[in-house]
């Protein structure tokens, strides 16, 4: 099975862990993907480790959708994989067209599941409407009786932010009108929500099959966090966390990947949601080591029409860390001074001396 497919944002995380899941699944034989890298920047690592790469404009600029589509026309794309939050309602909104003028499928989940997932109290509506267990949640104009009930501290985030930007934990009064103030500055609607104690946290990855009706694969890790992402996580069972999940996938109702971040209360003893993301993880990498490889999964069954089910996966313990990618200095003066120009054997390397 071969294919060529773009994998935008190449400098993020989450691009990159697209990026190696595609690479492993080309390494296993059973696939052979061709991978465009697209950034903004010259000095994002991503660019370099791709196949080819071509220099982007922010998904704020008015020609970001143009260039898209010259690109997947230009380079044969089949499927366009969006690796960054900035990117994700962009290219769901452009998807009609993009796939209509290019034939490429955009690999991003639909305007229904992300309205829901891109607002965390909308996401809370979305859990307490489906009986899902989640975290006890209220908007600043009720945080008063939502102290009444549940004390402090509290974590309070914007309902539009993702990873840890602007997150605080209000230990009193002050703090809480300190936080709530914070981020309406900075142009986001706070969320005031339960803080729940202890480092039971967990995150689980669903895919769900080109007509939505059901669970391809399912994963879940338990996870410790540094600087808003995962950095040690045990891979297991956890078939609680992971049976939740998948009814909180079914019940969106969107193919594609889906991730779904839970934490254990102390006090009842139950998995709360607190997050639901329509989209690919930057974890991916590590469930696709565990044999639960889900770009590759979802490109097989929404492209190449395949019914898949992954009954299981390892066990494993993960722990992350600093790598570097080395670029020639003439190359990178060259994307520089041509950012129009396709980028081709970069001579990029990784030294395998870890």
């Amino acid at each position: 099975m071969k294919a060529s497919v773009l994998v935008t944002a190449a400098g993020s995380i989450v691009a990159q862990g697209i990026v190696k899941s595609l690479r492993l699944a080309s390494k296993s034989g059973r696939s052979s993907y061709t991978i465009i890298s697209a950034d903004m920047s010259p000095m994002a690592a991503g660019l370099y480790r791709g196949d080819s790469g071509i220099i982007l404009p922010s998904s704020s600029s008015p020609g970001y959708v143009n260039m898209i589509i010259a690109a997947c026309r230009k380079m044969d794309i089949e499927a366009v994989f969006c690796g960054s939050d900035d990117e994700l309602m962009v290219l769901a909104e452009a998807q009609k067209r993009i796939e209509q003028e290019t034939g490429a499928r955009v690999m991003v989940g639909n305007m229904g599941a992300l309205t829901i997932a891109r607002d965390k109290w909308n996401t809370f509506e979305f859990c307490t409407a489906n009986k899902l267990p989640c975290a006890p949640s209220c908007l600043p104009e009720n945080s008063d009786m939502f102290i009444r009930e549940h004390g402090f501290p509290v974590v309070v985030k914007p309902r539009e932010g993702y990873g840890s930007v602007h997150m605080y934990v209000a230990k009193d009064q002050s703090e809480l009108e300190y936080a709530l103030s914070a981020i309406t500055k900075v142009g986001w609607r706070p969320i005031v929500q339960k803080f729940i104690a202890g480092d039971q946290e967990f995150t689980s990855g669903i895919t769900i099959d080109k007509d939505a009706r059901y669970v391809m694969s399912s994963i879940s890790m338990r996870k410790m966090i540094k600087h808003g992402q995962t950095y040690k996580a045990f891979i297991d069972n956890y078939q609680d966390i992971r049976k939740e999940a998948e009814v909180v996938g079914l019940k969106l109702g969107t193919p594609g990947a889906i991730n779904v971040q839970a934490k254990v209360d102390p006090d009842s003893g139950e998995a709360q949601i607190f997050e639901i993301n329509p989209r690919f993880s930057a974890t991916c990498p590590m469930r696709a080591v565990a044999g639960v490889n889900e770009p590759d999964i979802v490109f097989r069954n929404a492209l190449r029409g395949e019914e898949i089910k992954v009954p299981s996966y390892d066990r494993l313990y993960c722990a992350r860390y600093l790598n570097e990618v080395y670029v020639p200095l003439d190359v990178y003066e060259k994307v520089v001074a041509h950012p129009e120009a396709t980028i081709k054997d970069t001579g990029s390397f990784c030294p395998d001396y870890f």
